[in-house]
């Protein structure tokens, strides 16, 4: 079982870094990076140059390789060795989407983050398959982990829309919440291992501590739809000063609503001290949150420094896990 919980908690650690990861994809602009999917411009090693993305004569072209052409992606249709001049009947036009910048930086930060998700996809398959050894004792153990792997093979593809379809906004939030279900997953999973937690009977706390969850998952989706919004800015104007000169309404919602997010745990804070339970998970909750507001009024008034938005929804993602696993130590009580 140790075993088990010591690959599960990797797992969950991997988890993580490919959020962190995604988020500096963001935060440097590198989502088309990789114009295709899972591959990166045809290859399993990306390229390093411009000059690896152009056509050369003499050259050895393994089939799907992608180039550069025209403003636009061409697609090596076979195995071939080039001639002197271009022969497009070697080539047909990459039609997915229609972006075709090439920045070797940006190419490499975003190969790392689908590394990083390869990495993670392999130790949740190795935790479901520790996990079989425990089919008759506790199947939950197996199905959980059947979830998790499924999750992250459905991360996966929603990660290929998310390129096909050039950073549609709306993908990127649907990929952001199935992150965060994967991760609710893992920590369950911690969760029922540990045969030495000690769980409380707790009506109201279990309910204030649900409703703090929700607003935490609101408050994350409301944060993604101002990235967005900010991404948007950034297409407009290099000029950070003008980011959130005439903002939308999602963003005075989102900073406004961090009080509301704030002062339920704080009186989840008081509770925890009169009822005389464990303070770490609540301090933790605020230490995070009290991170979050003072992160939040770094990128409005100093033009958004670097790491600052990676660090924020990083941050909001932790938050989440631990106000679901301190939810997973209280039980209702049931009245006769």
């Amino acid at each position: 079982m140790n075993r088990f919980i010591i690959i599960s908690k990797i797992s969950l650690v991997l988890v993580y870094l490919v959020i962190l990861a995604g988020s500096l994809v963001r935060m440097t602009g590198s989502g088309m990076g990789c114009p295709d999917w899972p591959k990166c411009f045809g290859l399993y090693i990306p390229p390093t140059s411009e000059d690896q993305v152009k056509w050369t004569p003499n050259y050895n072209y393994s089939e799907g390789t992608i180039l550069r052409k025209d403003n636009g992606l061409i697609v090596a249709n076979k195995d071939f060795v080039s001639g002197e001049k271009f022969d497009s009947s070697n080539w047909y036009p990459y039609t997915k989407h229609d972006y075709s910048d090439f920045n070797a930086t940006k190419t490499w930060i975003e190969f790392l983050n689908r590394l990083i998700g390869a990495i993670a996809g392999l130790f949740t398959v190795l935790m479901l398959l520790l996990s079989l050894k425990f089919w008759k004792k506790n199947k939950n153990y197996s199905l959980i982990s059947i979830l998790i792997v499924l999750g992250m093979g459905f991360q996966a593809w929603l990660g290929k829309l998310v390129v096909d379809s050039n950073l549609a906004p709306y993908k990127i939030t649907v990929h952001m919440l199935m992150a965060l279900v994967i991760v609710g997953l893992i920590i369950y999973l911690i969760f029922i291992s540990n045969s030495a937690k000690k769980t409380y009977l707790d009506n109201k706390l279990k309910i204030l501590i649900s409703l703090s969850l929700i607003l935490t998952l609101i408050q994350i989706i409301s944060g993604t739809q101002v990235r967005e919004f900010v991404d948007t800015q950034y297409v407009l104007t290099q000029n950070k000063e003008l980011w959130l000169n005439k903002p939308d309404l999602n963003f005075y919602f989102h900073r406004t609503f961090s009080l509301t997010v704030f002062s339920l745990n704080a009186y989840l804070l008081y509770l925890t001290f009169k009822r005389k339970y464990s303070l770490k998970p609540i301090l933790w909750v605020m230490s995070i949150i009290f991170l979050e507001i003072l992160l939040g009024i770094i990128m409005y008034y100093g033009d958004f420094p670097i790491f600052s938005q990676p660090s924020h929804l990083f941050l909001a993602t932790i938050l989440f896990g631990i106000q679901f696993y301190w939810f997973l130590f209280f039980k209702y009580k049931f009245q006769k």
